[in-house]
This record gives structure tokens, C-alpha cells and sequence, in this order.
């Protein structure tokens, strides 16, 4: 085969307007599933205001959607409470904040507790009687804090290590706090005094999740999910009996789950190969039934007062947007116009646990296409038949693009989750390397244009594979990544230092060479491949400090690389720094895997290249 002519600036496709991943920003979501409406006609939502992610609310009686936040980098964190006050996080650039509230139709931002210390939103609630807890994280734990609603705050307990608050009950009586789903504090109940009444462990194998009291005052309920024997189930815990199992109601694959709002029913959101399942059990008749929803992804889904559920659907082809089962008229979302170009399919690649599967987009008229590997992060999540904008903007530019459920992915049940057989990272690397064997042996990809592009751990996984397999890829992109296994155990959060410790088996200072053997900076000096490495210097889940030093062990060995540095934290909310990442990475990618190089010479950097 001939290799790929220069392409021309037309071939490099991005779509400005929306390239903030819709999976992320364009979302309708509550903040818990305790905190919610009564009235089915309202409800709060985020969505694309100029650029920036934030808060709307939606009056159905009206028709008018009203937009509650404008932050300059963005607002996420949102909720309504039962008496329709809509609840906001305001954070600054490092993630800390406070919550504030104003009533639905409008009026003055009103701090949720007065007397909280700023940190960042471990979870929120509210009883019948305008009683919110909320729980915050800083340096030194997580803090649990009571009050009435715009009073005064009171310490409830506060527990070292990230924990959040899973809720409070409509009576005030009990709230519910989650630790890690695998620990033997996966949830505690205590009493708004800190009385502890429950501790329900989990496990390695039997994870559990809190996911919220029943809103019906006279069912006073705490709903849980457990993994169980290999499947997950629905559970619950109550004052007179302890935990129980609702063993009618179990599934082969993850789920979450949320009560309806004034009924002894439980809407279950099932991920499944990718693609989302939606059920829902009646607790009293003991009956699990589907609710039906077209095929593809739903980003999220509530059970609303009247029956109704409205949920975010989405297709790697069509972009979100709001539906009801009921029918029911729901703002449209600013998403883009057109379905996302080409033609996309799934592949099943053999492997030693059993067939990875791969979401493929192919372009229109070019076989065998330049391909980009997206690498999902996680390790516990999955890539999803859902629009993405790096997806469209990729096949629209006439790339294809690999999306890998990866050994360890969710949606592929627990077995699939825990398969890490030839260690942390080398496993999903092993299975990235047989993807792209497969798609190679099929003519669906040129074999000497093949590049990576993944973000937090799929950059990581992006770096490892470079210095694994140098020869298999062309390019690379990594955003935000870990460079350095045991660096960035050292400087990052509690929390991500209990996921490596559960992940590796130990600390870097228990096992180093486990944690050597998986860290990309390990094997550096095989990269080949030229490397768009962008990084965040407020980040704290992929601290800046091990970055640069994985870029220096780079320039000691003579690798091609450009960086790229964004004044944000690991999660940003603000379209034009997405914007600005996906046109550089594009260009990149243009450039190596389908211009013409004459030498193996660095180009000349550019602003904000090294």
C-alpha cells in the first residue's frame, strides 16, 4: 500500500460550536436521588450556555426554560429540593466551593448552610421538613453538616478519607453516608446527633452502594445495591430489620438505581455491553418489568411524580436529547444539528477472557482508513453507543475511531471487571494491541496510520502503550494523564490512593516494582511514536509534578513530543479549553498519521510546545 497523502486544511473537521463532550455537559441530572420534586412539571438541568456548562430549570406548565447560573468557568453540581428550590456548587478553579440556593422562579443566591468551611461537594440532602445535610471534602476528610436550610450549620460527624453522603431520610431520622463500595464501611447510618445504627460491609467480591432513602414519608427505607454471586441486586436497609436482599431483583451486568418519588417502585438503569437497559420493580409486588426506551445510551433517567420518566438518549450517530415515556414536551438541548458522518458497527475481538468489544465508526469512502484508538478512563467505566463530539469531529475529518471496552471496563459484569491477568495496565494494553490486530487482519484500518488518544486513565493507558508497543502505533495523545505510577500516588487525593492501593495490591512503598512494571515512565525510552501530551496544572488526580517528569525522561531520550498546558483542574466545565485541545489534537493527528514527514526531526515548537 501506498502511504497517505498530505492532507488538505477542508480534511480537518471540528465542530466549535459543540465540542464539549455531550456526555458530560449536556446532561439532565440530579445531584441525589432523595432530592428531587414533588411536582412533576419541574425539574432542573445542565446545558450549554455559550460555551459553558450550567444550570437550567424547566417549568412544564410554561414551556420556559430559565437559566439559573453563569459562572465564569462553568457550574455542574446542581439539585432541586422538594419544595422546588434549585441548588447549585459554586466552586473555584481548584474545585472548592459551597452550596447555594434560590427558588425556582427566580430571586437571590442564598448559601445552603451557613458556618461551612469551602471544600468540594461530597453529596446533599433534604427531609420533609427543610432540614439539609451535606457533606464536604477537604485535605483532612469528609465533614458531615446538618441545619435548617439557610440556617446555621451543625457538625455531625466528621470521617477521615473520602466518603459521601448517600442521603437523608424524609423524617430527618437517619442519614446515610457511602464509603468505598469494597470496604467493611461501605455504608453507615447514623442518626443527625452522629449515633452510628448500621454498618453494612461489603467486600472484594460483593460490593455495596448506598443509593438513597424512599421520598415516601411512611417508608422509611434506605435502598441499596449489592453485588452478589456474580450479579447485582437490589437491597435495602431499615430501622426495624436491618439489611435485607431483594433477591427477585438481580442482573448480569451493573446497575444504579433510583426511587420514583411517591411509590414503592425503583427505576433500575442497566449498563450492558455498552448500551442501557431501563427496569422497573414494584417492591410490594415483587415484579421486575422493562421500561422501553429506544436502543442506545441513556446518559441519565428519573422517574418523575406522575409515572413518567424522562431520560437523556443518545447514539453514537444522533446526538442527546431529552425524552419522556410518557410523551411529555422537554426543552430541547443547544447539541448539534446533523447525525455524526460514517458508518458505525460493533466488533468482538477474541481474547483470553472471553471477546473484547469495540464500538467502530468508520468514514464514508475510505477503506482502509488513518484509525484513532479512543481509550475510555475509568478503570470502572465503559465507552457507550453515545454521541461524542471527539468521535464526530474524528470521523468527520476522515479518521476511523476505535472506542475498546477493555478488559476491566464496566457493563461486562464482575468477572470482566477484575480480569486484570497480566497485571494493572498491561492487561488493557494487551487487549488495545489485539483490537487493533483484529481491525488490521480485517482491511478495515491502513496498518501504518494507527494512533491512540485517551484522557485521565486512558492517557495513562495511551503512555504505557507507546513504550509497550512502539511499533504498533503512529501518534498518541494523551490529556491529562498518569505518567508515573508511584509519583502521582504520592501527590494526589485520598481517594485515588485507595483506588491504586485496591488496584496494585499495596502502596509504591509495599511493591515497588508492581507499580514499576506498569508505569509508563518505565519504559520511556522505547517511545517512538510522536506524542501530544496535554496536562492540567490544578490537577490533582493527575498531578502536574509527574507529568514534567515523564516530559524530561522524554526529552533525555530523544522522543518526539508537544505539551500543552491548561489552567484547570483534572474536570473542567468551560467548552473553549475542550475546544482548543480537540483542534490541536486534530491537527497533530493530521499531520502524523496522514502528512508527509521527510525526517525523523522535531518541527519547530510552537507556543506551548517544549
Amino acid at each position: 500500500m501506498t502511504e497517505p497523502g498530505p492532507a488538505s486544511a477542508s480534511r480537518v473537521t471540528t465542530h466549535d460550536t459543540k465540542l464539549r463532550r455531550a456526555t458530560r455537559y449536556q446532561t439532565y441530572r440530579s445531584e441525589l436521588p432523595e432530592v428531587c420534586a414533588t411536582d412533576a412539571s419541574r425539574m432542573a438541568f445542565t446545558a450549554d450556555a455559550n460555551g459553558r456548562c450550567e444550570v437550567f430549570t424547566w417549568d412544564a406548565v410554561s414551556g420556559v426554560a430559565r437559566q439559573v447560573t453563569d459562572r465564569p468557568h462553568g457550574t455542574l453540581h446542581n439539585a432541586i429540593d422538594r419544595d422546588g428550590h434549585i441548588w447549585w456548587f459554586d466552586e473555584d478553579a481548584d474545585g472548592l466551593g459551597r452550596w447555594l440556593f434560590q427558588p425556582f422562579a427566580g430571586g437571590p443566591d442564598i448559601p445552603g448552610l451557613e458556618g461551612v468551611e469551602p471544600g468540594v461537594p461530597r453529596g446533599i440532602g433534604l427531609d420533609d421538613r427543610a432540614t439539609v445535610a451535606m457533606a464536604m471534602g477537604t485535605s483532612r476528610g469528609t465533614t458531615v453538616h446538618i441545619g435548617r436550610r439557610g440556617g446555621h450549620a451543625r457538625q455531625v460527624t466528621h470521617l477521615y478519607g473520602t466518603v459521601s453522603l448517600a442521603g437523608i431520610s424524609p423524617s430527618g431520622a437517619n442519614l446515610a453516608v457511602a464509603g468505598s463500595a469494597g470496604s467493611d464501611r461501605a455504608v453507615t447510618v447514623m442518626s443527625p446527633s452522629g449515633l452510628i445504627r448500621a454498618v453494612l460491609r461489603g467486600s472484594r467480591t460483593a460490593h455495596l452502594w448506598a443509593r438513597g432513602f424512599s421520598p415516601m414519608a411512611d417508608r422509611e427505607e434506605l435502598l441499596l445495591v449489592q453485588e452478589h454471586r456474580g450479579r447485582y441486586r437490589l437491597a435495602g436497609w431499615r430501622p426495624e430489620t436491618g439489611f435485607f436482599a431483594y433477591d427477585w431483583c438481580s442482573f448480569d451486568t451493573e446497575i444504579t438505581a433510583s426511587w420514583y418519588p411517591d411509590r414503592a417502585q425503583v427505576l433500575i438503569r442497566q449498563d450492558r455491553h455498552g448500551r442501557t437497559l431501563l427496569h422497573r420493580a414494584d417492591l410490594e409486588a415483587c415484579k421486575v418489568a422493562p421500561v422501553t426506551t429506544p436502543p442506545g445510551s441513556l446518559l441519565a433517567a428519573a422517574a418523575r411524580p406522575d409515572g413518567d420518566v424522562h431520560y437523556l438518549w443518545s447514539t453514537t450517530a444522533e446526538p442527546p436529547r431529552m425524552q419522556s415515556t410518557a410523551g411529555t414536551h422537554l426543552p430541547p438541548l443547544g447539541t448539534v444539528a446533523q447525525r455524526v458522518p460514517g458508518q458505525h458497527r460493533d466488533l468482538w475481538t477474541p481474547g483470553p477472557d472471553g471477546p473484547v468489544h469495540t464500538f467502530l465508526s468508520l468514514p464514508d469512502d475510505v477503506v482502509p482508513a488513518p484509525v484513532v484508538f479512543l481509550v475510555h478512563g475509568g478503570p470502572a467505566d465503559h465507552d457507550r453507543d453515545a454521541y461524542d463530539g471527539v468521535v464526530h469531529s474524528l470521523v468527520g475529518s476522515g479518521f476511523a475511531v476505535a472506542r475498546v471496552n477493555y478488559r476491566g471496563s464496566t457493563g461486562y459484569g464482575p468477572h470482566w471487571r477484575r480480569a486484570y491477568s497480566a497485571g494493572v495496565g498491561l492487561t488493557q494494553v494487551q487487549d488495545l494491541a489485539a483490537v487493533r490486530a483484529d481491525l488490521v487482519r480485517r482491511s478495515l484500518v491502513h496498518p501504518d496510520a494507527t494512533a491512540l488518544w485517551g484522557t485521565s486513565w486512558g492517557g495513562y493507558l495511551t503512555l504505557l502503550a507507546l513504550g509497550i508497543d512502539p511499533g504498533l502505533w503512529q501518534a498518541a495523545v494523551a490529556v491529562k494523564p498518569i505518567a508515573d505510577c508511584a509519583a502521582a500516588y504520592r501527590t494526589s487525593t485520598p481517594a485515588l490512593q485507595a483506588l491504586d492501593e485496591r488496584l496494585f495490591g499495596g502502596t509504591p512503598d509495599d511493591i515497588p516494582d508492581t507499580y514499576a512494571r506498569s508505569s509508563p515512565i518505565h519504559y520511556v525510552s522505547r517511545v517512538r511514536a510522536p506524542l501530544l501530551l496535554v496536562a492540567a496544572e490544578r490537577d490533582e488526580k493527575c498531578p502536574p509534578a509527574q507529568v514534567r517528569g515523564y516530559l524530561s525522561a522524554l526529552e533525555c531520550a530523544g522522543a518526539r513530543y508537544e505539551d500543552m498546558w491548561l489552567d484547570t483542574g483534572h474536570d473542567g466545565y468551560v467548552g473553549h479549553d475542550h475546544v482548543a485541545v480537540l483542534r490541536r489534537a486534530i491537527t497533530f493527528l493530521d499531520r502524523e498519521l496522514r502528512g508527509r514527514r521527510t525526517g525523523s526531526h522535531r518541527p519547530r515548537p510552537q507556543h506551548g510546545e517544549r
